[in-house]
């Protein structure tokens, strides 16, 4: 099976300005050039300031004599900044690749690998993979808008349970550091009336107010962890859209439960393309 990667472009004789950008939160890195064997023009715009970087794009153009209706390649690494970026450049006509960060080949002799490669170094790749180099790197298949969506309510819910545990586990650690354990539930305050230490005295106020404001927290992150098993248990039970179809299909196997069957629907079957090889 193969992975879930965009196919790769034809490239063709007529002349291609490249342009790889390096994303960052205050400003991004731009790197044009015309092909191999030409130094990169290096440019930095304001982070989302798509006027300046139409700006750039033009300028690069003018700079290496090329038709204004010149095609126009680009791609960035994957990463915090989405897909809003690539529907946008697509938008504008510019093709656009993003790159699998982890797919991007390394050289062996330097193991060390920066998070973010230099955009020089990235435009470089982005001349092989179009020119048919398909080792460079591996780009990554773009969700619609609702299928991205669609992901949030699941992602959320698998935070909040994390987060829940975490705000468990501490107040428990906090009741170990004197030799006590307890139940987390909605009984909590309760029960933390009623321990008492090996001496017989009960857990200190301090100690005692921190736990409770950590069991606000905790309660909380508990309710809404609930609202959305709840809305989602709401979902599946009435007729939906052909996703929730899947999903009720999916619980009726052996060996896989909602929480599977969502993920499942929503990260491998909504929106990625498989094929047989």
């Amino acid at each position: 099976m193969a992975a879930t990667h965009d196919s790769h472009p034809t490239a063709s004789a007529a002349p291609v300005l490249y342009l790889a950008l390096e994303l960052g939160w205050n400003s991004w890195k731009l790197a044009f050039t015309p092909g191999l064997g030409q130094s990169p023009r290096l440019r930095t715009v304001p982070a989302r300031d798509l006027t300046a970087l139409a700006s750039e794009i033009a300028k690069a153009r003018a700079r290496f004599g090329l038709p204004a209706a010149t095609t126009v390649t680009t791609c960035y690494e994957a990463g915090r900044d989405g897909f809003w970026l690539q529907r946008y450049l697509r938008s504008c006509g510019l093709a656009c690749a993003v790159v699998d960060s982890a797919s991007i080949e390394v050289n062996r002799r330097r193991r060390a690998k920066s998070d973010r490669l230099d955009a020089a170094k990235l435009v470089t790749m982005l001349i092989r993979w179009h020119l048919g180099d398909t080792r460079v790197w591996s780009t990554v298949r773009i969700p619609t808008p609702e299928a991205e969506d669609a992901r949030q309510p699941h992602r959320e819910l698998i935070e909040l349970k994390a987060e829940r545990t975490a705000h468990s586990n501490r107040i428990k650690g906090l009741l170990a550091g004197l030799g006590l354990s307890i139940v987390v539930d909605a009984e909590l305050p309760e029960r933390l009336e009623r321990l008492r230490q090996l001496d017989g005295s009960r857990v200190p106020p301090r100690t005692s107010e921190r736990i409770l404001r950590e069991f606000d927290r905790w309660r909380l992150v508990d309710r809404q962890v609930r609202d959305l098993d709840n809305r989602r248990v709401r979902e599946v039970r009435r007729p939906g859209e052909p996703p929730v179809e899947k999903v009720r299909r999916l619980m009726r196997l052996r060996g896989i439960g909602s929480n599977g069957a969502w993920i499942l629907v929503h990260e491998f079957f909504g929106w990625r393309e498989f094929r047989r090889v």
